[in-house]
Parts: C-alpha cells; structure tokens; sequence
C-alpha cells in the first residue's frame, strides 16, 4: 500500500509539532522550508488538519500553529483516514471477472490491517527519538540557551 504525498505531508507537519511540544507556535512558512516543500500545498493540508481537529491555528502577527491535543490523543490511523481520499486499490467496475472475483475482498481485508496496525500509535509513540527530530528540526532546548544577563 502506497499512502499519497497529501498525507505524507500531513504527517511530517504533525511530527514536527509534535517534537516542538509547548515550545510556542510554529509557521507553515518555516515547516514547509525545512521539508523543502511546497508552502502553498502545505497550508491547504494544514488547514484540513484544523479542520478534523488535529492542529490549531491562530492568526496575525506572532499567529502560527500547534497541535489541537496532546501528542498521545492524536492516533496515526485517525491521521491517515482523514488525509487518504480512499483506499480503493483496484477498480473493478469494467472487469469483466468482477462478478466472480474475490480479490477485492483480500485487498480490503489487507487495507483494513494496515489500518489496524496504524491505530496501534500515537504520535508521542513516533517520538521515541524526540531530542534527535528536536535537533534535525533545528528546535534548541531551553535548557541549551545561554543564560540571559
């Protein structure tokens, strides 16, 4: 099963979120840069992803987005049903074998334990290197900060 670049970026908006935890808001502007992604494509994902209620959003000077709940209530299987249009793998309407094949039933009963497996994480499951993704993402630890004179 091949998941689209929709949800792909869906995720690494959600992991990057995730890893900056209660470190403020971040821009699409700035996530979209350090995939070198599209920011266009990126605020339309977001903006679904505030939709279904996985992001925040808060507009104006100093606005950007967080995460809507806390890395361990957002299900990888939840993210991925809301981002995929389907999971149709084949298209069986003109085949002429249809009334007799059985092959869409395995390629359901494999999407739906794909899906299954998915439903077993969280986001926070996907952090177990949190101070690394916090590095890649070029997140400082207020800890690391020189101390303010």
């Amino acid at each position: 099963m091949r998941l689209t670049r929709y949800t792909d970026y869906a995720m690494r908006v959600l992991l990057h979120l995730a890893a900056r935890g209660d470190d403020g808001l971040a821009s699409i502007g700035e996530i979209a840069a350090l995939y070198k992604i599209s920011q266009n494509h990126l605020m339309k994902v977001v903006q679904d992803l505030g939709k279904a209620g996985f992001v925040r959003t808060v507009r104006g000077r100093g606005g950007g987005i967080a995460l809507a709940r806390p890395a361990d209530q957002i299900v990888v299987g939840q993210v991925v049903r809301q981002t995929e249009d389907g999971f149709k793998l084949v298209d069986c309407t003109a085949c002429v074998i249809a009334p007799a094949c059985t092959l869409p039933r395995a390629l359901n009963e494999a999407t739906a334990a794909f899906i299954a497996v998915l439903d077993k994480y969280t986001l926070e499951d996907l952090l177990d290197q949190r101070h690394q993704m916090r590095t890649l993402f070029g997140i400082t630890d207020a800890a690391e900060l020189p101390a303010a004179s």
